[in-house]
């Protein structure tokens, strides 16, 4: 029997459109840029693809080819020189080692380049000309994305992750890979069908009412033959592109109308759910007024608009501001990025006093710099924190103190999935009363395990997290909340993206 040709490869960030920090090779090359055969062992968030397809290759006798690998943390715009130059990369490499029986890709989902509202889009398009019509193509996405007509029709099966935070992209990879063994195999010919509730939130699943919507689509998944795949994508409404919103997808092992029916279903479901399933959101003095009058420790504070994983900087001082102004103690901040504060700190020394400036330099609705005297505690060069299996570099970065409180600071910006990116540094939570976190969801497993009370906090507005104020220019206007848009939810003519008939091995 011919062994089994398979082709990996990832291009990947999440981009907030209103964002002033642009990416470029830099920014790749800063969080991930593998070429063949360099991807560690240890996946990120959107390369799940191959470390999980090498042990798919290995256990099944197939020859894995893997192309670049590249994934940026979430900001602006991408250059379009940038966005080029990988694609034809990873083009090159696939027309070059073909024919493949299979591809399976690592995306996010939500990137825009400067003149592509679609760069996902283009990408599987040109795959899908390489491959020819028959070759399966199947990919993974963060939930946080656009799921465009060009999407659907380039693919055959799109798998989103289901948490948020992100807990289970190794799982959704494992997905990916079976559903590509049983195309090939010819024991599932998977199509797509995909509804729009026209709307767009924010979707946690760490608590009611989505942590119950998703177990029940894990079940419906799980009991009912022929549903090969379920999502949710959450869409992101900081990107500014015409195809922004929520959707529901549904693979299906060539059962068109179950899958019609199933994602009309959910999507009629969740659309029952906008405008409940966001966690309550405090101001800076709401929150530190319930953190210091909570007994026990320590308290999370989670800055959650001010959240690199969303591309903003995470340079916001607000919170930090309120903290001084209190003169709090036992009280940790992680992380505010600033790579000019930290090589002045890391020429300092360990051990030093020094006046510094740092913290919003990056956009209006940030705060203030602080100007302060503090202390370098530690330097760390190549800093890191986990997330589940996957290692997060956060650059060269500092640990200091200013007036009594700790600080870290960091040099490539990451949000805060974990305890680590503290205890890396050698700060011991369980000493602490408040710890403030950069991120709005993806560290709630880690820290709900040290904290017992978890606050969300909105402070300035460095991210657009009101569709109803954003100014969009491109995004829909008729859907949920920009629009008093009503789902009739027995409509028939309700508009439903389709596949366009292409499903494993059918032109």
């Amino acid at each position: 029997m011919t062994q089994r040709r398979a082709f990996t490869a990832v291009l990947a960030t999440e981009t907030n459109t209103f964002s002033p920090i642009r990416i470029d090779i830099d920014a790749f090359e800063a969080s991930l840029l593998a070429r063949p055969g360099e991807h560690p062992g240890t996946p990120t968030l959107c390369s799940a693809v191959v470390t999980v397809g090498r042990q798919f290759a290995k256990d099944n006798d197939w020859q894995l080819v893997e192309g670049t690998s590249a994934w940026a943390d979430p900001a602006g715009l991408v250059s379009r020189q940038c966005y080029e130059l990988l694609r034809d990369e990873i083009l090159g490499q696939l027309k070059k080692n073909g024919p493949f029986d299979v591809i399976v890709l690592g995306l996010h989902g939500a990137m825009v380049v400067a003149g592509y509202d679609d760069p996902e889009g283009d990408f599987l398009t040109r795959a899908r000309e390489i491959v020819g019509p028959t070759v399966p193509i199947v990919a993974t996405m963060d939930p946080h994305s656009h799921l465009t007509r060009k999407r659907i029709t380039a693919a055959d099966a799109l798998i989103a992750f289901k948490e948020f935070p992100h807990t289970d992209f190794v799982e959704r990879a494992e997905d990916a890979w079976h559903l590509a063994g049983e195309t090939v195999a010819g024991r599932a010919r998977p199509v797509i069908s995909v509804f729009d509730p026209k709307m767009i939130d924010v979707f946690p699943t760490s608590k009611e009412p989505m942590r119950g919507f998703v177990d029940d689509m894990i079940e419906l998944e799980r009991g009912t033959p022929n549903i090969l795949s379920l999502s949710v994508i959450h869409g992101f409404m900081a990107g500014d592109v015409p195809e922004m919103g929520t959707k529901i997808l549904a693979v299906t092992n060539d059962d068109h109308p179950l899958g019609e029916r199933v994602a009309k279903e959910l999507g009629e479901k969740l659309y029952g759910l906008r405008g409940k399933v966001r966690s309550p959101e405090l101001t800076p003095s709401e929150a530190f007024d319930k953190a210091v009058g909570s007994s026990g420790g320590p308290v999370t504070i989670a800055d959650m608009w001010d959240n690199p994983g969303g591309g903003t900087a995470g340079d916001s001082t607000i919170l930090l501001t309120e903290a001084l102004k209190r003169q709090l103690t036992k009280t940790a901040f992680g992380s505010i990025w600033d790579p000019i504060a930290v090589k002045l700190c890391h020429a300092a020394g360990e051990g030093t006093s020094l006046k510094l400036r740092f913290g919003a330099k990056s956009a209006p609705e940030t705060g203030l710099p602080i100007d302060a005297e503090v202390v370098v505690i530690r330097n760390v060069k190549n800093a890191t924190q986990v997330f589940g299996d996957s290692i997060v570099p956060i650059g060269d970065a500092t640990w200091i103190k200013v007036s009594g409180i700790d600080v870290i600071l960091n040099s490539t910006r990451a949000q805060c999935f974990d305890t680590s990116l503290f205890t890396n540094f050698g700060i011991d939570l369980a000493d602490l009363k408040i710890v403030v976190v950069k991120s709005t969801n993806h560290f709630y497993r880690s820290f709900a395990e040290i904290s017992q009370l978890i606050l969300y906090c909105s402070a300035g507005r460095p991210y657009p997290n009101d569709p109803r104020k954003t100014p969009y220019k491109k995004a829909p206007s008729d859907i949920w909340p920009i629009s008093d848009y009503a789902l009739t939810l027995d409509e028939e003519a309700q508009e439903t993206l389709k596949a366009t008939g292409r499903s494993g091995g059918k032109s």
